[in-house]
């Protein structure tokens, strides 16, 4: 089973983050902040990634480093349980449309962290959550995680519809990404022989 428990403490925050990669899309979530719960068990049940997350911050100021802290730690534990990501399909992405939203996301498992977010919201928050701070999310994410994502909001009238879109596109791709090819399960899907460094 490919999975991993990742803490991160900080002044700021204090997360546990239990994933599960080959789960059945199970998910226990709390981390103050109603609308990124919803995301986070999104993210579970699309992905079919079980996921139990715990995360207390400094709400009281903001919810900039709860956000961000997060993403970090979903991604170091997604890192982690990957390994060396033998095996891999690697590559994986999504089209998902939400009533009148249509956003792909397009996503590799390359040990190489790079993020484009071409999304534009309306409104500067949903319920109590700035929407700024999902640029953020999706950014500490990549970077924790060593993948090359692509998040494109292609368009879109609801910010509700934008933003969940996004998740539910970064699991669907992060599902097919991380299947074990049969053909190929005892290699490292580069040429290079291992996955992360430089092109």
């Amino acid at each position: 089973m490919r999975q991993s428990s990742v803490e991160r403490k900080t002044k700021e925050t204090q997360i546990r983050a239990d994933l599960n990669i080959d789960g059945t899309g199970k998910y226990t979530v709390s981390t103050g902040i109603g609308f990124l719960d919803h995301m986070m068990e999104q993210l579970s049940r699309h992905s079919l990634m079980d996921l139990n997350l715990e995360a207390k911050g400094d709400l009281h100021i903001d919810y900039h480093h709860t956000t961000e802290d997060t993403g970090i730690a979903i991604g170091e534990a997604f890192a982690k349980a990957l390994g060396d990501r033998r095996g891999i399909t690697r590559y994986g992405h999504a089209y998902i449309p939400m009533d009148e939203t249509l956003t792909r996301v397009s996503l590799d498992i390359s040990g190489r962290p790079y993020f484009i977010w071409k999304v534009e919201f309306t409104k500067p928050k949903l319920g109590e959550m700035d929407t700024e701070l999902f640029r953020e999310w999706f950014q500490a994410f990549a970077f924790a995680a060593g993948v090359t994502l692509h998040v494109e909001n292609l368009y879109g009238l609801n910010n509700h519809h934008i933003v969940e879109s996004c998740f539910k596109g970064l699991a669907r791709a992060l599902r097919t990404a991380v299947d074990i090819d049969p053909r190929k399960s005892d290699e490292i899907p580069s040429t290079k022989g291992t996955l992360g460094g430089s092109l």
